[in-house]
């Protein structure tokens, strides 16, 4: 008699007699097979996975080595559930992270200082926001600075302060007060040591041994030098990746760019 897998049932996790592509293990034993076709011990594929979520990524990629490059590959949260070996408690940490950086990461949530609710800003570049839910609920007009969160003080809609004192971005103080570096093994001197990612935003310090850097929130790798996304970088100047960009080393960021997810 043959058995049909119910339509939502998840496929069972397939093993083969291969090395892990996780560690390089190559000792005899059975492994599991992701998707992407790379096999991986359960044990590894947690500690992978679990090592991913720590340094803040959404997405699980699989870091395969492929003729010198990694394989890069998605692997669905379901398929790492099915193959890892995730207790209840790792799963349960799991899903608690993956929840919370989907939140802040496709969604621009902050509390209301009137009626303590959370309230999405449509405008991404006006700073000066109507709660709706202050006039669903309370039945007042309430506008707040989504800066410094205090009520919004001043006329207009400035995209860069409102009138309260000490109104002031963060981000733009630590890009504007950061120290300058040689980048390692590198011509390229006095470089800004912390940029703001030209795609999404987010402050990033250089800790990595080339000018390239992948950014942990919306994984679009860029040049620390010039600020140009690595494959146009790399198209500009053969040969750049250690050396001068194409184009000059772009000064300490004025501006931080606001990510426009579709």
């Amino acid at each position: 008699m043959e058995f049909f897998r119910k339509e939502n049932e998840e496929p069972a996790p397939k093993f083969v007699r291969r090395k892990d592509d996780i560690t390089g293990d190559d000792e005899d034993l059975m492994r599991v097979e992701m998707s992407c076709g790379h096999a991986a011990d359960p044990g590894s594929l947690t500690g992978w996975c679990r090592s991913l979520l720590d340094q803040g990524y959404l997405k699980f990629h699989c870091p395969a080595d492929v003729n010198g490059k990694k394989c890069g590959a998605e692997w669905s949260y379901p398929e790492v559930r099915r193959n890892a070996s995730l207790t209840e408690t790792d799963q349960r940490n799991f899903e608690e992270k993956l929840a919370k950086f989907a939140a802040k990461y496709y969604h621009d949530y902050k509390e209301c200082p009137n009626c303590h609710s959370y309230v999405e800003r449509q405008d991404l570049k006006n700073l000066r926001v109507v709660c709706i839910l202050c006039h669903s609920l309370k039945g007042e007009v309430f506008e707040f600075c989504w800066q410094c969160l205090k009520p919004w003080k001043g006329a207009g809609a400035p995209s860069e302060r409102c009138e309260n004192v000490g109104c002031k971005n963060q981000s733009l103080e630590v890009l504007a007060n950061c120290k300058l570096k040689d980048l390692p093994g590198s011509e390229i001197k006095n470089c800004p040591s912390i940029r703001a990612c030209p795609t999404c935003g987010r402050l990033i310090e250089h800790m990595e041994k080339c000018k390239y850097i992948i950014c942990p929130q919306c994984h679009v790798e860029f040049c620390f030098a010039c600020l140009e996304i690595a494959r146009n970088c790399q198209a500009s100047k053969h040969g750049a990746y250690f050396q001068y960009c194409a184009k000059p080393l772009a000064p300490k960021q004025t501006q931080i760019p606001v990510w426009t997810q579709k």
